[in-house]
């Protein structure tokens, strides 16, 4: 099995606006008594989390965007008829364009024909459920089988537990599952601490190769053509 790191790995985020879905998600609002636009709702936001922020950072926490629509929405009193995954879906679907990066629609589809499995496990305020959604409209035909990520777990890779609740749901031993990310302490150095073979995506260079750093052994790759290469080459 290859679990994957979302961003920067399965998908590009392009044309980020946080004004423009705040916009969006009112046009949903079935109660606004105060008649607050989103540039009140992005100021509350700010003020409301500034300390919160800080200290979530220093903890290696993510914030919730769920947490963070509760309580801000809550405190202005603005209600919606959307259950919080619709809420997330109108946000994430307006906030920016996720793209897939080069390559991975056919890593996956390779995969899939070799039956290698495929999941994901991503440092994320989006939910699980988001980012399922998120991949179902990009990825279709990803296969993963699972998809989780830090908010719901309030751990952040690299702690090692993630990567054994993903040994869990995977059902197999750390010895048969590749973790591929694009940064090196979340993703390498915490999938390894875990038995995972760790896999660094870095579009630099021109071929694959192992590499050794900080006493991790890893594999690094320019792109996912370089990946599919490399495992056929294994064959």
């Amino acid at each position: 099995m290859i679990i994957f790191d979302y961003g920067g790995t399965l998908c590009s985020e392009q044309d980020w606006d946080d004004l423009r879905a705040e916009r969006t998600l009112l046009g949903y609002a079935a109660v606004n008594p105060g008649g607050y636009t989103a540039e009140d709702v992005l100021r509350t936001k700010r003020e409301s989390f500034r300390d919160v922020e800080r200290i979530y950072e220093e903890l290696g926490f993510d914030i919730p965007v769920r947490t963070t629509n509760r309580i801000v929405y809550g405190y202005l009193g603005i209600e919606f008829p959307l259950k919080e995954r619709e809420m997330e879906r109108v946000l994430w679907d307006s906030i920016c364009e996720c793209i897939p990066v080069r390559g991975i629609a056919e890593l996956l589809a390779f995969l899939k024909n070799e039956g290698i499995r495929a999941g994901v496990l991503s440092n994320n305020g989006w939910s699980s459920e988001a980012i399922e959604d998120k991949l179902g409209s990009v990825l279709p035909d990803g296969g993963f089988e699972f998809t989780f990520c830090s908010s719901d777990y309030l751990l952040r890779k690299p702690d090692t537990r993630l990567f054994e609740i993903a040994l869990r749901k995977a059902g197999l031993p750390p010895e048969a599952v590749w973790y591929c990310g694009d940064h090196f302490e979340a993703d390498i150095l915490g999938s390894s601490s875990a038995g995972l073979f760790p896999v660094l995506i870095d579009w630099e260079i021109d071929a694959p190769r192992i590499e050794e750093k900080d006493g991790v052994r890893f594999l690094r790759i320019g792109s996912h053509e370089q990946l599919k290469n490399y495992i056929c080459g294994l064959k």
